[in-house]
């Protein structure tokens, strides 16, 4: 009740009202009571007074005692001349004074029933418009309008309730974008993957209805046709796999366990993970200043970035060049460095290096386009920051930072 300002109101009203009629009521009955004295009063003096005037024997003594009695016997003396005490008073005076009051006390009696009526009615007017507002909030919501500034300021249980219909306003339009920014994102991808798969899957079945009309074909070009479809099924297994990664990024349907885990381990695994293309390029990668530090993240989807990196370092550098890594930290963020010895990256490329599908001058032919927007986004998901720089000729150095929240 302390929280309804509509029913707070209402019982002031009321409150108001009731004293109201009580000091009316107190003042007629109490002006009511003196007249109704004051005329006794006179008739029973004049009456002292004739008495004496009639029987001057009687004593005053016993006019007072007969007055003052506190016993008084039933007579039924005055109901021969038809009055009737009970019902009537024997002064006629009194009597058109109580017919006057009478009608004055219903007359306040009428009105604090008529404040009451309203009270009441205009206190379920009150309550029915705002059931109506609510209603209408709760109809817009299931057309999904959600265009709605339902906020109030005041305390009372309407207007709680009002507050929370139009959180579940606002949460049921965000998961409404959300879905459909889902779908179109799903939507996407799948027309990415469709597209990029296309060209790998018509070079594959080339090759193999070459090898099909021509059963007779040399050894070595059939090695070469089966190493090309062995690359190029990789390829797709890579891209495939990196889309369906980045989907996932994309609808928030990737979870990060995070823990303590040392930066050492996460770039050793990354180096595994590449170690077959480094064998076939004889490159070697170098990690400098090694150091126990550590990062709060999800070592096996960071450990995924930095492979991505150092493919795409593998991809640009020459044979036997070598690709150096090396990371510090401070108390804002821990930062790696990966600096290979390659190519270089035009700087036309730079800004769009991130950038999915996108292949630069220098991208080999086996290039998806992909690897380094999947890493950018596993590494900003886990509150880091990666960029660029390179020189035409002298190589490419990627710097990510990881920030500590």
């Amino acid at each position: 009740m302390n929280k309804n300002k509509e029913l707070r109101k209402s019982l002031f009203y009321l409150l108001v009202l009731s004293i109201f009629l009580f000091v009316c009521l107190f003042f007629t009955f109490y002006i009511q009571i003196k007249e109704y004295q004051a005329t006794n009063d006179q008739l029973i003096s004049s009456l002292l007074e004739k008495v004496k005037e009639e029987y001057p024997e009687v004593t005053e003594e016993e006019m007072l005692d007969l007055l003052n009695a506190e016993e008084v016997k039933e007579n039924d003396f005055l109901k021969q001349y038809g009055i009737d005490l009970d019902k009537e008073a024997l002064s006629l005076k009194n009597q058109q004074r109580l017919e006057k009051m009478l009608p004055i006390s219903l007359f306040f009696f009428a009105i604090y029933l008529i404040g009451i009526f309203l009270i009441v009615f205009f206190y379920n007017k009150s309550e029915t418009k705002k059931i109506k507002q609510m209603t209408n909030y709760l109809s817009k919501i299931n057309k999904k309008e959600y265009d709605m500034d339902m906020l109030s300021n005041s305390e009372d249980e309407f207007s709680l309730l009002k507050n929370e219909i139009y959180k579940t306003a606002i949460t049921l339009n965000e998961q409404y974008l959300q879905s459909s920014e889902d779908k179109q994102v799903l939507k996407r991808s799948l027309s990415d993957i469709s597209h990029q798969i296309k060209t790998p899957l018509t070079s594959i079945t080339i090759r193999i209805d070459n090898l099909l009309e021509d059963p007779d074909m040399d050894k070595k070009t059939k090695n070469e046709f089966l190493k090309d479809i062995h690359r190029k099924v990789n390829n797709i297994n890579f891209l495939v796999q990196s889309l369906l990664k980045l989907s996932r990024f994309d609808v928030h349907a990737i979870v990060f366990h995070n823990q303590e885990v040392y930066i050492q381990k996460i770039l050793e695994d990354a180096i595994k993970n590449v170690s077959m293309l480094c064998e076939l390029k004889e490159i070697k990668i170098c990690i400098k200043n090694k150091t126990k530090d550590q990062l709060f993240c999800d070592s096996k989807w960071q450990t995924e970035a930095i492979t991505n990196i150092l493919k795409n370092a593998i991809e640009h550098s020459h044979k036997k060049d070598k690709i150096i890594i090396s990371y510090t930290a401070n108390k804002i963020y821990s930062k790696i460095q990966i600096q290979d010895q390659g190519k270089g990256i035009p700087p036309e490329d730079l800004p769009h290096i991130f950038e999915r599908f996108y292949k630069g001058k220098n991208a080999s032919s086996d290039s998806v386009g992909i690897g380094l927007a999947l890493a950018k986004t596993i590494i900003e998901k886990n509150a880091g920051s990666i960029s660029v720089d390179s020189k035409l000729g002298k190589g490419t150095v990627f710097t990510i930072k990881y920030f500590k929240i």
